[in-house]
């Protein structure tokens, strides 16, 4: 056979890469689920009224070209030496963190710590990251991360009015001397909650001003540093709370708000070895007092013990969250960024207490000096001070500024003054470049006369030095060394399933490849070490990269805009009811604040209509967990006059492509409401049907789902929202950095303009790599697989739900209900048997009780598919022994599981042999899993609820 550059190509064809089973194994899945062709299940799956033609996408790329591309783009980037500050600051992440953290799949591909017993290592860093937080903020409670600082704010405001129960007043007091993007993004929360946004300044203005909480920047925003006792005592003399946000920095050398009265304290920790990245994904810190312990946001890490009754983690009152209280809840699974706070509180281990106060003092050494020498040139400064200068330049602020950035040297831009801020990678040679700016003819002052001259930490009041001790765990005191660092995570990661041990078949969240073609780009500097508000004319790589990534999603959803600005999939819902609400007051229709949901929606839906100032009207699901039509027919007519938006997941939550989903739209549209379809099962739409084509105005996309961004254990995530155009004036902008074509006054949903950019190359890669062709394979695959799991269980389990032909779409619910009234095994019991075959448990009770929820997705082999089928299998037998008897019911390898290596040592007193428990299945010998705790008693942990680390001899076995 003659052989032609065409066959020849395909060794460098990334479709076969991942997607897992190749073309043999497909056509034996297919033989399984009775279709002949991948065209004939999709006939068979998705309704013929959604079909789509061919997407506008280029055909698929090679990773080397992918690669070589990204590289064009990354390099019309400059990358200038950033003085902006504003909660942005340049960083060092060490190269042991960053090669075995940051680059290493057994850290970014793992999943929320919700099966506790198969994550105690990023449960242990969490854990540390709350100490970290809470010696640093002075305070008695923290949370293991949320989205940013100014979001971070946006929940203390709400938590505020939660708490302040006697206090009546719909106030809250900004001082005015927070960052910009914080109050945008306050502003834009409060509107719909119906408070009151006062800006104004804290010292003279507070005592006669009535409102439920105050927010204080520390330091300032413009870099000086003041006491916040006598604030935080008037706030508490009205009844109202103190919120600080501070810089964690700075909290080394710093009198900790906690200390001075705050009631919350919240930051970013991105000055802890987290780049830069064009804003994001960063991960905000919140602390709070133990008081207020049942309403602070986020995940809390708590202390518990196993069934052995040795000390283990788990994620702490998780009655808190929105899949269970809905539009009630006080914490949202989805505003976290666990892979950030874990390389953040890394960076504190690794550099400890003593490490940490050499960077924090060089660094407000380095802006003493730099304070000095503009006093020699003749310039004013503010005089107390932590990193930051507010230089007062007058009408030369614009000429100076200029001067700096044709040096690439950004500086804060202000009318009449000019913001310096330092950081651990500023040296001296930027200090002379930065003299040499603001000097002109003058000349240059000396550093090493100044630095001779200058007292210890200089700008920093006495009053306001640190005297607490903090990082005395000894955790931070350990692991020095890079020897003794890289062994501490490498035992942390081997504690937890991720991506690079198994398949975690988790419904809903699609835990899919996350190529290293696709992450390499993320630590190049011309992507990770960008402000997010440095001078456009610099960032032409990332604007390009941002604009080619949204033709890309309007090409795969049939949307006419995009906005890349949401940081987590809840963000992304919340700005796209925005966009509705904003839409409707445009037109006259300000009382449209009604939202349908059907009763199988996410729990997130409920609560983002709540956040958006809507009210909530639930529609009733058929038998078969469609969406009862006549029901939504009967509550759009009667609140016809209010309706305001539809929020429905397509295909369904319960795993089926409705058929009515046209009839769906078109229902609300008739009755004047908005369709906002949720994007979380977009990997089972992308190249077969479009929701922007389909009938819906709006969707957020889960790029950390569909679009290949991983899930890094929790976060990060992104949420970007496509609109059709008539809501495209109304997505969110940015006071500091706007949107080009959108008014910057337009709702701020994130503290940087594009989200969590550094990770948006990820998702362009993966679309560039696949093309349209793959892309609609991917999906194709996707429903297979998870048809060939309904089918090779449905004879041991039932599938709850099938749409028509008796098919699902790209996940599949069985039903354990049955199982459970006559054996007494739960859906629990067996998702803790499934760590002892080497599994993560598929989603568990959602949407429906008593269920697990299956999505392999296209990137599992049929193999892989197989190896879990087969252990499904094997427990509905361990199952049946318990049924016929052969097992007692209250002993016996499901209610037992998971089991340890300290089960199989120690004395064995149960009715199955230790085989039996641990190597249940002989594919086991060749790389057993051994959790490392046993069953997690949950009620336990709540009840005597510990946030902080233990004492080291905790840890030791006994």
């Amino acid at each position: 056979m003659t052989q032609n550059l065409t066959a020849l190509s395909q060794n460098d064809d990334f479709l076969t890469r991942h997607i897992g089973p190749d073309e043999s194994q497909t056509a034996a899945m297919l033989h399984t689920v009775g279709a002949s062709s991948l065209d004939d299940l999709i006939q068979q799956t998705v309704p013929a009224s959604i079909l789509r033609g061919e997407m506008p996408l280029p055909a698929p790329q090679s990773e080397t070209a992918t690669l070589n591309r990204l590289r064009t783009i990354a390099a019309k980037n400059q990358v200038a030496r950033s003085f902006i500050g504003a909660g942005y600051h340049g960083t060092i992440t060490p190269p042991v963190i960053l090669r075995n953290v940051l680059e290493n799949p057994g850290w970014y591909t793992a999943y929320t710590p919700y099966q506790p017993e198969i994550a105690q290592g990023r449960l242990e860093v969490l854990l540390n990251f709350q100490q970290m937080v809470i010696d640093l903020t002075g305070l008695e409670l923290a949370n293991a991360s949320l989205l940013d600082e100014a979001t971070a704010a946006a929940e203390a405001m709400a938590m505020c009015k939660r708490s302040a129960r006697k206090n009546k007043s719909n106030v809250f007091f900004i001082d005015n001397s927070c960052h910009s993007q914080t109050v945008a993004v306050l502003k834009t929360r409060a509107l719909p909650l119906g408070l009151e946004i006062v800006v104004g300044d804290a010292e003279t203005e507070l005592a006669s001003t009535p409102c439920f909480g105050v927010l204080l920047q520390y330091p300032a925003t413009d870099g000086s540093v003041k006491a916040l006792t006598t604030i935080s005592a008037q706030a508490k003399a009205q009844d109202a709370m103190t919120v600080v946000a501070a810089d964690i920095m700075s909290l080394i050398l710093l009198t900790p708000p906690g200390e001075q009265g705050a009631d919350i304290v919240v930051g970013s920790a991105q000055r802890f070895g987290v780049p830069m990245g064009f804003g994001g994904p960063h991960a905000a810190f919140f602390a709070t007092r133990e008081s207020f312990k049942r309403s602070i946001p986020g995940r809390i890490i708590g202390v518990s013990i196993d069934s052995r009754g040795n000390q283990a983690l788990r994620m702490a009152m998780q009655t808190r969250e929105q899949h269970i209280r809905r539009e009630k809840a006080t914490s949202n699974i989805c505003t976290s960024q666990a892979l950030l706070a874990i390389m953040a509180v890394f960076y504190a281990i690794y550099h400890g207490p003593e490490g940490l106060k050499t960077i924090a003092l060089r660094i407000n050494r380095m802006t003493g000096i730099f304070a000095a020498g503009l006093s020699q040139l003749g310039y004013t400064t503010n005089t107390a001070f932590f990193d930051t200068v507010s230089v007062n330049t007058g009408d030369a602020s614009t000429s100076i500024a200029d001067r700096a950035e044709a040096a690439l040297l950004n500086l804060r831009r202000g009318t009449q003054q000019l913001g310096v801020s330092f950081d651990e990678t500023t040296t001296t040679d930027d200090i002379e470049q930065l003299w040499q700016i603001f000097a002109g003819d003058k000349p240059l002052p000396s550093v090493s006369a100044l630095d001779q001259s200058l007292g210890n930490m200089p700008g920093i009041p006495a009053s306001l030095e640190r005297k607490s001790s903090y990082l005395s765990h000894p955790v931070f005191h350990q692991y020095r060394s890079e020897t003794e660092m890289l062994r501490y995570m490498n035992r942390l990661e081997r504690k937890d399933i991720a991506l690079n041990h198994s398949m975690i078949a988790l419904g809903s969240c699609t835990m899919k490849l996350n190529a290293t073609t696709e992450m390499i780009p993320i630590s190049w500097p011309e992507f990770s070490n960008i402000h997010p508000f440095a001078p456009r004319s610099q960032v032409t790589g990332y604007l390009q990269l941002i604009d080619e990534l949204e033709q890309q999603l309007m090409a795969c959803t049939g949307y006419d805009k995009f906005s890349m600005q949401p940081n987590a999939g809840s963000q992304g819902e919340y700005a796209g009811l925005l966009a509705i609400k904003r839409y409707h007051e445009s037109r006259g229709d300000a009382a449209r604040d009604i939202c349908l949901i059907p009763s199988s929606a996410h729990g997130t839906n409920p609560a983002s209509a709540a956040m958006a100032g809507m009210r909530v009207v639930i529609v009733g699901c058929d038998q078969l967990g469609n969406v009862d039509i006549a029901d939504l027919r009967q509550k759009a007519e009667r609140h016809a006059d209010q309706l305001s938006a539809l929020m429905v997941t397509y295909p369904s939550t319960h795993g089926v492509f409705e058929e009515g989903i046209r009839e769906i739209c078109d229902i609300t549209h008739q009755y004047g409401g908005q369709v906002y379809v949720d994007g979380a099962n977009m990997n089972a739409l992308v190249g077969l049907a479009a929701p922007g084509e389909f009938g819906a105005d709006v969707s957020h996309l889960n790029l950390h789902k569909t679009f290949c961004i991983p899930h890094g254990g929790g976060g990060p995530g992104m949420g970007p929202i496509g609109v059709k155009a008539h809501l495209a004036p109304f997505l969110p902008s940015h006071p500091v950095f706007p949107v080009e074509g959108l008014d910057p006054q337009n709702d701020t949903v994130s503290g940087a303009t594009y989200g969590s950019a550094s990770i948006l190359p990820i998702s362009w890669a993966y679309i560039s790599l696949m093309g349209g062709t793959g892309l609609k394979k991917a999906t194709e695959i996707a429903i297979l697989s998870a048809n060939y799991i309904a089918t090779r269980l449905h004879e041991h389990y039932p599938v709850l739900y099938t749409g028509r032909n008796g098919r699902v779409a790209h996940e599949c619910i069985i039903d354990l209900r049955p199982l459970k009234e006559s054996t007494g095994i739960s859906e629990e019991d067996i998702a803790k048997r499934l760590m002892d075959y080497g599994f993560h448990a598929p989603t568990m009770s959602f949407p429906v009780p008593g269920t697990l929820m299956i999505e392999p997705t296209e990137s599992e082999s049929k193999m892989e598919i197989d190896r879990f089928c087969d252990a499904m299998i094997h427990i509905r037998r361990e199952v049946g022994r318990v049924e016929s008897g052969q097992l007692p019911a209250d002993n016996n390898p499901l209610v037992n599981a998971p089991h340890t290596l300290a089960d199989i040592v120690a004395d064995w007193d149960r009715p199955y042999s230790r085989e039996e428990g641990s190597f249940p299945v002989a594919n086991l010998r060749e790389g057993k899993y051994w959790p490392t705790v046993n069953r997690i008693d949950n009620v336990y942990g709540d009840r005597n609820l510990i946030c902080s680390c233990p004492p080291i001899e905790s840890y030791m076995a006994d």
